[in-house]
Formats: C-alpha cells, structure tokens, sequence
C-alpha cells in the first residue's frame, strides 16, 4: 500500500481514461433503465488483490440473492466492478470513471484505507455516496474534526482495533513489555500501531522495541527482528498484512522467538498459513471483524462456498454487509438519490448482518459494533473471544 499522494488534475484526467471497468453480467446490462447501477472499487490485481476479489465476492453474492427477491425499488441491481490495481492513483481514477462515465449511484469500496482515501474527494465532489466495508483508519470518515458527509464505512477503526489488541496483550497474554512492527508506507498499518502503542502504555505496558519496513519492498527481515529479540519482549505486535507479517512471523520463529504474536484484520487470509506455516503461527492471534466460524455465519458460508468454491474471509461478509446495508438505504429512501441515501446511511440504526448489529453514528459515520479475537491453531482460525465496545 502507498501513502496518499497529491495527483495533478491534468494526469489524474488522462489516467481515467486508462482505466478498466468490469461489469457483472448477472445483473443486467448497463445501458438499461431497469437496473441500479453501483460502482465497486476494489484492489482485484496488485499487493491486496486477495481481499479484494473476496470483497468483490460478497458484494455479487448479496446482489444476487437481492435480485432473486425482485430487486429494489422494482428494478435489479448491478455491480459495476473496478480494479483499483492495490494503488492510490488508480483508486481516484477507477472512481472517476465508475461515477463520470458509467453513472453509478453510490460506491463501495475499497478494501485498503489507502485506496479508500484516495477515492474519497471524488465521490465528495460529486456528491456520490461512498461506502467503505473495510478500510479502517480514522481519517476515511473524519479529518480535522469534520466528519466527510458522503463517506461511510461497515467496519470499526483502528483506535477500537488497537484498544482490543492492548488489552488483550496485558490482561489475557499478561504481557508487560512490547516490540512493535510498523510498515512506514501503510497508513493502515501506523495507524493500528499508535493505537497499540498510546492504549499498551495507558495500561502501563512498555514499549521495548518499535521496528520499521516497506512492506513492498522488504522481504528479509532478519535483522529489524534480531534488534527486536534483543529487547526480550513478552510479545509482538505486527499491524500489518498477511504479506509481510508471513515472512515476519516465519522468520522470527527460525530465529527462536518463542512469544506471542498477534496483528490486525490484514492477518485474515489462507495466504498467511501458506507464508509463515502452521508451526510458526501457533501462538499467534488477530483482531477481527467477524469469525468464520461463527454459527451466525453458517448460512452465508455455505452459500459462499457453493457459488464460489473457496471459503470466504472476513472481507467477504463486511462487503455482503455493507451490500445490504446499501440496499436498505435505497430502500428507506425509497429512491436513488444521491442525497436520499446518504441521509438513509447517515441515520441508519439496527441493521443486522453477519457482523452483528450496525449503527451509524451521524456525527463520525463509523458504525458502532464488537470485535473478534482470533487464534490461529494448528493451521486453523479459531475463534478466541468477542470484545463489545464501550
């Protein structure tokens, strides 16, 4: 992931013209009256392509279903899919054309807060609704003390993230002492770390070591991780995604660090297993939004499984999630207009879905609702605890 850059109008302009833009056949076809055309920006090819395609997934799983019921508002909807390549400029410039050109009404996506950032000054512009289901740093929603009236997300942020991942490190882990990984490029990843970091100390956790790389270009990590056993930390945090948290994690227990490790969301891919393998990740736990393994989930997980024959992620149910919960903000509305449904999103309250129960706060657009923690067994997630917010 890239940190945001300032992109000049003239080359922003000539790149929307580059861009590809799928859609799902499924749904109807794009130049018809009978269809609601939404546009999804998602990172289906690059660094974040496997969450992206997962989120992809949800979202026509949840269309489908929709459209099997009769649509909404008497006419079908239509995933317009766009490949935002894991890249900030291309966020800006597939967001550009799914909303200049293929005249969607509302937004979702995308997975990375980087790409969701990006995309946000364009939808506002436009006065477009944009609704991310994952990206999960502060600044997606709210910058400088003002809340952004046409950007929404499904999912918590990482102030919340970081808070369950301190606590849980000194009242569950009995941890006193911390080293800390943060991918310098990633805002996600700073993010989650100072989180981490402000709640550990409040907590009276000490901070031993704190370690910086790029995840896109480092892949040994050998010597930021022998300054870090050096520290002796009781346990490790690494905010980042399952990339490069594989080669830390595998490469930290050849070196004969025994402690518990843990991360965020990014660690929820089968990637990670593929990377680190099971040995290495025994001992090891992430925040979640959801567990797959729920009982709540077995419904969508099957339905998943029998459309797309993998199992689903937790990026794929907050995208159903958040799916639906565009689908009942046209539904309140009772209309497509862009001002209607963001109203619609602004004052949604009770909306239930695989994550649990969802209430937008008006003043933050960011829903309030639990965390999971997960541990990874022997090759496998396995849900650990839910933590409620306060």
């Amino acid at each position: 992931m890239r940190k945001i850059l300032t992109v000049i109008t003239g080359v922003l302009l000539s790149a929307t013209l580059l861009i590809g833009c799928g859609t799902n056949a499924t749904s109807g076809s794009a130049g018809s009256s009978e269809v609601i055309k939404v546009g999804s920006n998602f990172e289906l090819s690059g660094a974040n392509a496997t969450f992206g395609k997962s989120s992809v997934n949800g979202i026509d799983l949840a269309f489908e279903q929709q459209n099997a019921k009769g649509g909404v508002l008497g006419k079908k909807l239509q995933n317009v899919s766009a490949d935002n390549k894991s890249d900030a400029g291309e966020s800006t410039a597939a967001v550009t054309k799914l909303i200049g050109q293929d005249k969607v009404v509302a937004i979702l996506g995308s997975y990375a807060s980087t790409d969701t950032l990006a995309a946000s000054q364009v939808a506002t512009d436009s006065k477009i609704p944009l609704l991310s289901p994952t990206s999960t740093n502060v600044k997606v929603t709210v910058e400088n003390g003002q809340v952004k009236p046409w950007i929404f997300r499904a999912c918590f942020i990482d102030p919340f993230q970081g808070e369950v991942a301190a606590k849980f490190a000194l009242n569950n882990l009995k941890a006193k002492t911390a080293a800390v990984f943060i991918d310098q490029k990633s805002d996600y990843s700073k993010g989650l770390a100072e989180a981490f970091i402000s709640n550990f100390k409040k907590g009276n956790g000490t901070i031993v070591d704190t370690e910086q790389y790029v995840a896109s270009s480092d892949k040994d990590f050998r010597a930021t991780l022998t300054r870090a056993k050096s520290a002796n930390p009781d346990y490790v945090f690494i905010p980042g995604y399952y990339q490069e948290v594989g080669l830390i994690v595998k490469q930290a227990r050849e070196m004969g660090m025994k402690q518990p490790m843990m991360g965020g969301d990014g660690w929820d891919s089968p990637d990670l297993l593929k990377i680190a393998g099971a040995d290495a990740l025994n001992n090891t736990y992430f925040v979640n939004m959801v567990a797959i393994d729920d009982p709540a989930m077995a419904s969508f997980v099957k339905e998943y499984k029998a459309k797309y024959k993998i199992e689903p992620d937790a990026m794929a149910a907050l995208a159903y999630d958040a799916a639906n919960m565009l689908i009942k903000a046209f539904e309140t509305a009772g209309d497509t207009n862009g001002e209607k449904v963001r109203s619609a999103l602004e004052n949604m309250k009770g909306f239930k879905g695989l994550s649990g129960e969802t209430n937008i706060d008006p003043k933050t657009h960011n829903p309030v609702k639990s965390a999971v923690i997960i541990e990874m067994k022997n090759g496998k997630n396995t849900f650990l605890t839910k933590v409620e917010p306060n």
